[in-house]
């Protein structure tokens, strides 16, 4: 019999690897470890489940009970993982040992947190990055019973989806960025504007440019501070200022880690013999991908080597979509700073093309009508991880 497979970690990583797996080799025993509910879900569901008025139980497909039934699994819920000795291939968890044959690490990102959050505001600021956390979210805004004034902290991918969505959904949105432009690390700061004026057009509040200081209680309202002394009034605050890939218990083990993940090698193998990295905490020779095509290729190459197929995953030229309907966006960013970026179009409808020196393609970004060209440009760029 194959040795045991221990995933650390029920995400899109750690569920997509477990199905592919099991297509290649139904008997192999493994044992899914995740610190949450285990519910198989969509995560990009998760900033479109207001304006589909979902609530968390529809984007719940399986629970880990059917999970482990339906995919012949071992599935531990709400069990966190201390510490991992690599040498003698165990797990800690409590006072048990848990041995493993191979290990995969799946355990994603954590949503960073910059602002420290006064006891009367517990509660009432949030982060969304799983089902458990949309559930609690979804919760506190059915429990005001009309619609929320909602202040989002952060102009990311996942700010500005959140944004949409609420707004979408009936409620008063105010997003709130110090940088100049929503999508900054995705789009050149005109098409970011483009961005910021439809979000505007339809009613919700912008604060850019301003730096906050600090949140606050005030009354029944909360209050995000910022530096030029004003402030957003709010029933809730949603966080949505990054991620940081979860690499402390591989640090701990001695893994190769840095900010960008734990380091692996094209075969998601880490500096650790018979462990692996899978998903946003792994940094795959100096690339970490946080998107989903990214990861499924990663999960269906990992699946083979997993299985006596050693197999490099590879990263083509996959742009990021991104769910405004407020104003289609789709960007595929630049590895490294462009020498310029060429922008055509008008108003809403813009094309920004990243340039190399000597004139190649090497990103994008589409607005508007203009998303349309993404498969033409992205058959035109390099791949992420060739």
């Amino acid at each position: 019999m194959s040795a045991p497979l221990t995933i650390l970690g029920s995400g899109m990583a750690g569920l997509g690897l477990l199905r592919q797996l099991r297509a290649l080799d139904t008997e192999r025993p493994v044992t899914l470890i995740t610190a949450d509910s285990g519910d198989d879900y969509s995560k990009p569901l998760l900033s479109t489940g207001f304006a589909k008025g979902l609530p968390p139980e529809r984007l719940a497909a399986r629970s880990a009970l059917a999970i482990a039934e339906s995919l012949n699994a071992v599935v531990r819920t709400h069990t966190r993982v201390e510490a991992i000795d690599t040498r003698a291939h165990t797990l800690r968890i409590g006072e048990e040992r848990l041995d493993y044959g191979e290990l995969v690490l799946a355990a994603g990102a954590a949503p960073v947190t910059p602002f420290d959050v006064p006891e009367a505001l517990a509660g009432r600021v949030m982060t969304v990055n799983d089902l458990d956390d949309y559930r609690a979210f979804h919760a506190a805004v059915s429990d005001l019973g009309r619609p929320a004034r909602v202040a989002i902290v952060g102009a990311g991918l996942v700010g500005c989806e959140f944004a949409n969505d609420l707004l979408a959904g009936g409620h008063r949105v105010s997003l709130v960025a110090p940088e100049a432009a929503p999508l900054p690390r995705l789009l050149p700061e005109p098409l970011g504007r483009a961005l910021g004026e439809a979000f505007r057009d339809a009613g919700m509040g912008l604060h850019l440019g301003a730096g906050v200081v600090g949140l606050q209680a005030e009354g029944g309202d909360a209050l995000v501070c910022l530096e030029d002394g004003t402030a957003v009034v709010a029933d809730l605050i949603l966080l949505a200022t990054g991620l940081s890939p979860r690499t402390a218990l591989a640090e701990a083990a001695g893994l190769a880690v840095s900010a960008a993940g734990i380091h692996t090698d094209r075969t998601l193998a880490t500096s650790a013999a018979d462990v692996y990295a899978l998903g946003d905490v792994a940094c795959v020779e100096g690339v970490n991908a946080m998107y989903v095509q990214p990861l499924q290729a990663s999960a269906r190459a990992l699946a083979h080597t997993l299985t006596g197929t050693p197999t490099p995953v590879r990263y083509g030229a996959w742009p990021v979509l991104v769910k405004t309907p407020l104003l289609p966006v789709v960007a595929l960013p630049p590895m490294c700073a462009p020498a310029r970026w060429r922008i055509e179009g008008e108003a809403g409808d813009l094309t920004a093309l990243a340039e190399a020196e000597d004139g190649r393609l090497i990103g994008f970004a589409l607005t508007g009508a203009c998303v349309r060209r993404k498969v033409e440009l992205a058959r035109a760029a390099p791949a992420l991880l060739g």
